[in-house]
């Protein structure tokens, strides 16, 4: 019988899914909190895996709270502007108080924002007003920065041109960024949410490489030359991200160009340094290298 219960909100997006599928492999008890409006389809996969699904009102703490009783952690993998990421997340946490749970692990899965200030990433912005209602609670918290989603290294990040064999960068083209993909988050997070023991805070990566080394990585593999391209510095990007949004048609969209544009920012940015990380704390991570990524899909997509 599982000693352990653990909810979820978010379980029906990319992540959470995952994260629902590692915490089943250790035999706990998973409950998903999901809206009425949730899909079907992705609920009825939850529940083939063996997950407990639980449809509430979001906006309600008594219901939230009456599912998470016994509860030991509550995981947020909520993804949204203001409306989810603050407001939602309240009454999430709110709950998980009123039941008693003693762990919960904020919606946070991004580069270290607490060395960032206001106005720099809109959505790092939101998360940090989070921090300061969810750090005025009694609940232990641990947030998890796995900095930059590998996986969007092949499509969603302007940073390769798999055509033209073009690496882009800003910057310094010897700056280390630090990835992880989103399976290796999906699994610390599973161990996080099983650890009573965790900090307030665990940094990882499954890999820190420069531009530099991910052209040279290419050209390895792909037994074609690919160049290295500085698109201009720093300053440059910040006033073209100020310029995009400007003239952006949409201010409530949770990933607009401009956005994109800022993380790029932060990613390049010394700021973002990973010294040391926290790797280490759970023996059965096998963390995935950009190398090993990049491979996949060059073999995928010949």
């Amino acid at each position: 019988m599982p000693n352990k219960t653990i909810i979820i909100a978010g379980g029906t997006g990319n992540l959470g899914g995952r994260i629902i599928k590692e915490l089943l492999k250790k035999e706990v008890e998973v409950r998903v909190l999901v809206r009425s409006s949730s899909s079907k389809e992705k609920i009825a996969e939850l529940e083939q895996l063996g997950a407990k699904i639980f449809t509430v009102d979001m906006n309600s703490e008594k219901e939230i709270a009456e599912v998470c009783n016994g509860a030991t952690c509550v995981v947020s993998a909520l993804a949204g502007l203001e409306d989810v990421i603050i407001e939602a997340q309240k009454v999430l946490l709110n709950g998980a108080i009123l039941a008693g749970v003693k762990r919960f692990i904020p919606s946070d899965y991004s580069l270290d924002f607490t060395k960032f200030k206001d106005g720099e990433n809109r959505n790092l912005d939101l998360r940090r007003a989070f921090h300061k209602y969810l750090d005025g609670t009694s609940i232990a918290a641990t947030s998890i920065f796995n900095f930059t989603f590998m996986d969007m290294l092949t499509n969603e990040i302007p940073m390769i041109i798999f055509k033209k064999k073009l690496v882009l960068y800003w910057g310094n083209a010897d700056h280390k960024i630090s990835f992880t993909t989103i399976d290796d988050t999906a699994i610390y997070t599973a161990n996080v949410a099983v650890d009573e023991s965790s900090p307030r805070y665990l940094r990882i990566t499954g890999d820190q490489i420069s531009a530099r080394e991910i052209k040279d990585v290419l050209t390895q593999l792909s037994g074609e030359k690919f160049r290295l391209i500085k698109t201009g510095g720093l300053g440059l990007l910040s006033v073209l991200i100020k310029i995009t949004r400007l003239f952006s048609p949409s201010k409530t969209e949770l990933y607009p160009a401009w956005q994109g544009m800022q993380y790029m920012r932060n990613m390049m940015d010394e700021r973002a340094d990973l010294k040391t990380t926290d790797d280490d704390r759970y023996s059965d991570m096998k963390w995935t290298k950009v190398s090993d990524l990049l491979s996949k899909y060059l073999k995928n997509n010949r």
